[in-house]
């Protein structure tokens, strides 16, 4: 049965309470009646005594246009016959206490730019052209196939410029430069850009200030046109405390947790979910499918994973509460990653859920039906630690410090791992990645160049900042844009042809991403050479077809006739030098290739002499 004029029938409301409307957006929220009829406008607020839709039409005159109660459900709907596409509301709400608040649409599509905090009646009309894109994503394995992840906060990748400049030039440039996909900070609608996007107040609407919705929604269709995946980041940890948006909604504690130990969360001054109710669960779940299906997005990132699961994260004792058995797992919060993951994945094959977690939880990207928590990949922060403590010694210490190049490989079949040089690496004073090398800028930009073509033949995944392509010597800031002038100078010039030529490679070498989170596609050649500070690996294909050879050689001194054990004989060709001239390197190679006789070292039969440049690494292939 069809309720008169509000559109939510019984089977929506009942969804709605026990939590499993995944369409959530197309029963609350606003929306455009075509018969020109006015706009259909539905909010849940259980606690409320009143509310009405306050807005443009109206004089923001309060009571002129109420809703009605559906019911039990705690939904109030109706329709406002004056009201029209393009119009700023809020929605005013008579709380339990009697006390009236200008409240945000939860579920709006569009809000105003801040300082305003208003939403807007939007409704989109974008004809999408990306229909052989999500053919072909359906059809393919995140887990098998090439990514490569440039991450990018949309207002300041340059100053100014809108969703339909972005699909012009930044599309431009990552097509350029072979990224396979472009992960954004969030750009859900935020009031304060120096949250960079993680303070989230719309997580329905983007962000005002980079265009409408369908200019995002053409954004990701330009992208897609170019082959290029887009993954949103996306926040269902904390929210802002901002009296106009979701903090005691109706005047009770509803999306966040009446316990301050729960809901009040101490490192970010925001207010926690409450996942225990079915309505704030599936207001998230429906926010993430919403991206997913409205904006053809192929993922979403999901941010601060570690604060959701401990109850006792960033708190002392005393502080927290333990769960019902006494640990410190928050059971909510795995009961909805793994729904969360479970539906998406049921939805959507092809689509990639990553984690941002920063702990030792078991199973982060292990399918939920064993226990895992079903993302399918999770950032590997150790990884990212210790490799950036390596590289910030001194040459002639690194010796002390080998192990941090190799540990990560003790654990690397645990999760599907992305190796990330992410954002927090270069702000609140941790200075650019350029300068966390120590040494003279020719040996900063040696090593930088080394690092990447480690980190790209490394099992996993990789994702890198913007900037760091560029080598940016600033530390990022969100109030400008990146230091494009840098591109001027050989340098930086070199290391933004070699991260292009690294993708280029990778994307065309199976060996680099068939097999990443096995150890068949992995083997040691020389993993112990720490008085030299070098590290020598392979790579292997799913079918062993392919071999990819990588030498990183992380000290400023030239070995000539290295000795290297190889998987075969014969030649062995440089496809990679970060030491190339056309890198603004040294030239020290091995041009004519290397031979590969049998000659036992290491317990493999074959080996070869090869020369290791000067904080360089090189790749090799069989000729």
């Amino acid at each position: 049965m069809r309720r008169p004029e509000t559109g939510l029938g019984e089977l929506d409301l009942h969804l709605i309470g026990e939590g499993r409307h995944e369409r959530l957006w197309e029963r609350l929220g606003a929306h455009v009646l075509d018969d020109g009829g006015g706009v259909r406008f539905a909010v849940w607020a259980p606690n409320a005594r009143e509310v009405s839709v306050v807005g443009d039409w109206n004089y923001w005159s309060e009571g002129a246009d109420t809703l009605e109660p559906q019911g039990a459900s705690g939904v109030w709907a109706a329709v406002a016959e004056n009201a029209r596409e393009g119009q700023a509301y809020k929605l005013a709400v008579r709380g339990a206490d009697d006390v009236v608040r200008l409240k945000a649409d939860p579920l709006a599509f569009r809000a105003e730019a801040p300082p305003g905090t208003a939403s807007v009646v939007y409704r989109s009309r974008h004809a999408w052209s990306d229909a052989d894109w999500l053919e072909r994503r359906a059809t393919s394995d995140p887990l098998t196939t090439p990514l490569s992840i440039y991450e990018v906060h949309a207002g300041s990748w340059r100053q100014g410029l809108r969703w339909p400049e972005l699909a012009d030039e930044l599309g431009a440039h990552v097509e350029r430069l072979g990224f396979t996909h472009v992960e954004l900070l969030p750009v859900m609608q935020h009031p304060f850009g120096g949250s960079w996007g993680y303070q989230v107040t719309g997580l329905y609407a983007p962000q005002a200030t980079l265009g409408t919705p369908d200019e995002l929604r053409a954004f990701v269709d330009a992208l897609h046109a170019r082959g290029i995946g887009v993954l949103l980041d996306w926040v269902p940890a904390h929210f802002p405390r901002d009296d106009w948006a979701l903090a005691r909604f109706d005047g009770t504690a509803l999306y966040e947790h009446a316990d301050p130990r729960r809901g009040s969360h101490p490192d970010w001054g925001t207010l926690v979910f409450n996942l225990g109710r079915h309505e704030v669960r599936n207001f998230l779940l429906a926010s993430a499918l919403y991206w997913l299906e409205e904006f053809h997005a192929d993922g979403l990132r999901v941010d601060a994973v570690a604060s959701m699961l401990y109850l006792d994260y960033s708190r002392e004792p005393g502080q927290w509460v333990p769960n019902r058995f006494g640990g410190r797992e928050d059971l909510d919060a795995v009961s909805f990653l793994q729904e969360l993951n479970a539906v998406v994945h049921g939805a959507h094959p092809g689509v990639a859920m990553l984690a941002e977690e920063s702990t030792a939880w078991p199973g982060v990207s292990r399918p939920t039906d064993g226990g895992g928590l079903g993302f399918t990949f999770k950032w590997n922060m150790g990884w990212m630690h210790d490799t950036l403590d390596y590289v910030s010694k001194e040459p002639v210490h690194r010796r002390w410090h080998h192990d941090e190049l190799t540990f990560s490989l003790v654990y690397a079949w645990d999760e599907n791992f992305v190796l990330p040089l992410s954002h927090d690496e270069v702000v609140h004073g941790k200075g650019a990645l350029l300068r966390k090398i120590p040494g003279d800028e020719w040996q900063q930009f040696a090593t930088l160049r080394a690092l990447y073509a480690h980190m790209w033949a490394h099992p996993g995944k990789q994702l890198l900042f913007m900037g760091g392509e560029l080598g940016q010597g600033t530390e990022w800031t969100e109030a400008g844009s990146l230091d494009w002038y840098v591109l001027d100078y050989p340098l930086h010039q070199g290391l933004e042809r070699c991260v292009g030529d690294l993708n280029g490679i990778y994307r065309s070498e199976p060996a680099l991403w068939e097999v990443d989170f096995r150890p068949a596609g992995f083997a040691w050649l020389v993993g112990d050479a720490r008085e030299d500070n070098v590290l020598a690996y392979a790579r292997f294909s799913a079918d062993r077809a392919r071999t990819l050879v990588c030498l990183v050689n992380f000290s400023p001194v030239v070995r000539h006739h290295w000795r290297v054990p190889l998987p075969a004989d014969g030649t062995w060709r440089e496809v990679l030098n970060t030491d190339a001239a056309e890198y603004g390197g040294s030239g020290v190679g091995n041009l004519g290739g290397v031979e590969a006789r049998p000659e036992p070292l290491h317990g493999r039969p074959f080996s070869a002499g090869v020369t290791l440049p000067p904080l360089a690494a090189l790749w090799l292939t069989p000729a």
